[in-house]
C-alpha cells in the first residue's frame, strides 16, 4: 500500500531523529521534534513548485545537515526553521523565545532580508550576509549550503529563467564557498548540478561520452586495479580501492582550460586506495608505503607526486597523488588517503579535526572580509571576495621554508604583495627556484620565491592585469588611484612630448587630447572640429616620463653598441627598455627604447649620440 503525504513527511523526519539520536542527548532530541512540529504547522498550506507539501524541502535540508554534513542538533533546527520567517506569520524572536539565541541567530542568517533599496542587488546582498556569518559561526553557512543543494537537487521543477538564476548563483558563489570549506563533495554536485542546467545539451552530451568511456575501459580498469590490489597484499597493506569517475563539468573544465576534445583530455578518472590508520604519524608511514609498493613495479611519471599529506590544500584537503603508467601506454591518477582523508574530505569544516591549516584559513577568512567591507568603495564587494578565496590554490615557500598559500594562476606579484604591501608596490625581480624571473610569472606548487625590491622602482600601468588576489588587486587599485594623473590623452599617432608644439581638443566629456600641430589628424580636426580646440601648455613634469623610439645608423666598429648605451644610460641617465640591432656589410642599424621626460631631453640625447664616431644618423620613431 502507497503511503499518503502525511505518512512520508512522519517517516523522513523520524530518519533525521534516528540520525541524532546517535549523537544527542533526550532534552536536544526533544527540541528537534519540536522545532520539526512548528515547522509542519507553519508550511502546513503552502505548496511547492512540484506540487508536493512544502515541508518536504525543509525536512530534506535537516536531513543532508544531520546525515550528510553530521552537523548537530541546533544547525538540524535551523535547518527545519529555515524558511519559516521568511515565509509565515513567525518572527526570530519567535524562534528565539522556543529555541534559543543560536538557533535565532542561525536561522536569522540563511533568511534573506528584506529591503526598500538593496546596496548592489538582492543576490550580492546576500551574500553579503552569509559571509558575514563566518565573523561567528561557519554553521550558517553550511546551512544554507544544504538549502541551495536540495534546492538544486529539485530544480527540475522550475521555469527555465528561474534555473538560470538559480544555478548561475550556484556556480558563481555557493560551489566555490563549498571547495574553500573543504566540502568537495556538496562542490563537485552542485557545480554539476549548475551546468546540467544552465547548458544541458553539453551536459547531456558529456554524460553520454563519459557512459561510453567508461563501457570501453571497464576491462582494463578492473584488471588494473586488480593488480593494484595484488600487490598491497603482497606487501601485507591493508586497503580498498575505489575507481571514480569525474562529473560531467569537471571533464568540461579540462577540455576548455587544456583546449583539447573529450577523447584527449586526462583525467576523467582516477582510483583511490583508503586504508585504515591509528594516528597521523602512521597514516604518513602507510601513505609513503603504498607508494613504494606501487612504482616497485609501475613506472611513474616524472613530476607528478603531489604530497597534500605534508602540505595541505588551504581548505584542508589532504592524499598523496601520484601517476603510473598503464598497460596501455595511458597515464593512472592514484590518490592515497587515510579513511580519516576521505570523511574530511566529504565533511570539510564540519569535521572534527585539529589541523592548525584549517583554523588559519578560518582566521583569514574573516580577515579578509573585514578588509573587503572595509574597502568596498575601491573594489566590488564580490571581486574582493572571490578573488580572495574561490580558486583552487597552490601552496608556495620563501627562502626560509615559510609556506604562502595562493590562488592557481597567481604570479610572483601575488607572492609579494601577500608577504606586505610595500615589498609589492616596489619590488623589482623575482627568483624562482634560483632562476631570474619576472615578477609577472605564473608560480606553481612548491616553487620557492624570493622578492627582490627597489624603494624607487614603481608598480607598471599593466601589474593589475597579472594579479589574482585580493590584496595585490586592492593595494595596486589604490596606489594607481592616488598617483596623479596626466590632464591629457596623447595622440595615438603623433606621441606629442613636453616642449612640442601642441594643440588640444576637448570632446563631449571634456577630455583634452593634444596633438603635434603638424599631426594630419590635428589638421583635418581643426577644419572640422575648429569650435573644439583648446590652447594647451605641455610643460615637462618629474613624475610623467613618456616612452620614446630612436633608430641609429651608422658604420659598425669595435665598442660601437657599448658607446651608444652608455652614452644614453651613463651620459644622459636614461633607461633602456628595449634594444634591436642589426649589421649588414658593415652598416649597422639599432633601434633603443627608453623614456623622456620632454622632447628637449629627447633632442639633448640625439645630439649626444649623433657625436659618437661612427654615428651616421639618429632619428626619432613613433611607437604604434
Amino acid at each position: 500500500m502507497m503511503m499518503n503525504d502525511e505518512e512520508m513527511i512522519l517517516k523522513s523526519a523520524e530518519h533525521i531523529f534516528e540520525i541524532l539520536a546517535q549523537r544527542v542527548d533526550g532534552d536536544q532530541l526533544k527540541l528537534v521534534r519540536l522545532a520539526f512540529e512548528l515547522a509542519a504547522e507553519a508550511h502546513k498550506d503552502q505548496k511547492r513548485k512540484t506540487g508536493e507539501p512544502y515541508i518536504v524541502h525543509p525536512i530534506a535540508v535537516a536531513r543532508i545537515v544531520a546525515e550528510e554534513l553530521q552537523l548537530g542538533a541546533n544547525p538540524v533546527m535551523a535547518a527545519f526553521l529555515h524558511d519559516v520567517v521568511e515565509d509565515t506569520q513567525y518572527t526570530i524572536d519567535d524562534i528565539r523565545e522556543r529555541f534559543g539565541g543560536d538557533v535565532a541567530f542561525l536561522v536569522g542568517v540563511v533568511t534573506k532580508q528584506k529591503k526598500a533599496k538593496y546596496d548592489k542587488s538582492k543576490q550580492v546582498d546576500n551574500y553579503r550576509q552569509i559571509l558575514a556569518s563566518v565573523h561567528y559561526d561557519v554553521r550558517a553557512i553550511l546551512v544554507k549550503l544544504a538549502d541551495r543543494l536540495h534546492n538544486m537537487r529539485t530544480l527540475a521543477s522550475m521555469r527555465p529563467d528561474k534555473q538560470m538564476k538559480i544555478a548561475g548563483e550556484t556556480d558563481y558563489f555557493y560551489a566555490p564557498l563549498a571547495n574553500r570549506l573543504g566540502l568537495y563533495h556538496v562542490k563537485s554536485e552542485l557545480e554539476n548540478l549548475s551546468f546540467h542546467y544552465r547548458c544541458p545539451r553539453e551536459y547531456e552530451q558529456l554524460e553520454r561520452l563519459l557512459n561510453e568511456d567508461k563501457l570501453a575501459e571497464q576491462d582494463n580498469l578492473a584488471a588494473f586495479c586488480s593488480k593494484v590490489s595484488e600487490l598491497l597484499d603482497a606487501k601485507g597493506i591493508k586497503a580498498r580501492i575505489e575507481l571514480r569517475y569525474r562529473m560531467p563539468y569537471s571533464i568540461w573544465r579540462k577540455m576548455r582550460s587544456t583546449g583539447c576534445d573529450f577523447k584527449h583530455v586526462a583525467g576523467k578518472h582516477y582510483i583511490r586506495i583508503i586504508y585504515n590508520a591509528e594516528n597521523q604519524c602512521e597514516e604518513k608511514n602507510l601513505s609513503l608505503g603504498i607508494y613504494a609498493a606501487l612504482t616497485d613495479f609501475f613506472k611513474e611519471r616524472p613530476g607528478s607526486v603531489a604530497n597534500y599529506i605534508n602540505a595541505p590544500k588551504e581548505n584542508g584537503y589532504q592524499s598523496l597523488h601520484v601517476k603510473l603508467l598503464n598497460e596501455q601506454g595511458g597515464w593512472e591518477e592514484i590518490h592515497i588517503s587515510s579513511e580519516r582523508m576521505v570523511r574530511n574530505s566529504r565533511l570539510g569544516c564540519a569535521a572534527e579535526r585539529t589541523e592548525e591549516n584549517v583554523t588559519v584559513w578560518l582566521n583569514k577568512f574573516k580577515d579578509v572580509l573585514k578588509d573587503v567591507a572595509e574597502h568596498s568603495r575601491e573594489m566590488d564587494y564580490m571581486d574582493g571576495v572571490t578573488a580572495s578565496f574561490y580558486n583552487d590554490d597552490i601552496q608556495v615557500y620563501t627562502p626560509q621554508g615559510k609556506a604562502i598559500m595562493l590562488p592557481k594562476n597567481a604570479t610572483a606579484l601575488d607572492f609579494a604583495f601577500e608577504i606586505h604591501s610595500k615589498l609589492g608596490l616596489h619590488a623589482e625581480y623575482a627568483r624562482i627556484n634560483g632562476k631570474l624571473s619576472s615578477l609577472k610569472t605564473v608560480l606553481h606548487r612548491g616553487d620557492c620565491v624570493e622578492i627582490k625590491a627597489d624603494d624607487n622602482a614603481l608598480p607598471d600601468n599593466d601589474w593589475l592585469q597579472h594579479v589574482l588576489t585580493y590584496k595585490a588587486k586592492r593595494t595596486l587599485r589604490s596606489y594607481f588611484a592616488n598617483k596623479e594623473k596626466m590632464p591629457y590623452v596623447r595622440c595615438s599617432c603623433c606621441h606629442p612630448l613636453p616642449g612640442d608644439e601642441v594643440i588640444g581638443f576637448k570632446d563631449a566629456e571634456g577630455n583634452i587630447t593634444l596633438h603635434k600641430r603638424n599631426c594630419p589628424d590635428a589638421i583635418r580636426m581643426a577644419s572640422e572640429q575648429g569650435d573644439s580646440i583648446v590652447a594647451v601648455n605641455f610643460e615637462e613634469q618629474e613624475e610623467f616620463l613618456f616612452p620614446v623610439r630612436i633608430c641609429i645608423r651608422g658604420i659598425d666598429r669595435h665598442h660601437l653598441l657599448s658607446d651608444v648605451v652608455a652614452c644614453i644610460t651613463e651620459r644622459q641617465n636614461l633607461s633602456i627598455s628595449r634594444l634591436n640591432t642589426e649589421t649588414v656589410d658593415r652598416i649597422v642599424e639599432t633601434s633603443v627604447d627608453f623614456a623622456v621626460h620632454s622632447v628637449n631631453e629627447l633632442d639633448k640625447a640625439i645630439e649626444s649620440i649623433s657625436g659618437i664616431q661612427n654615428v651616421d644618423e639618429v632619428s626619432r620613431i613613433d611607437i604604434e
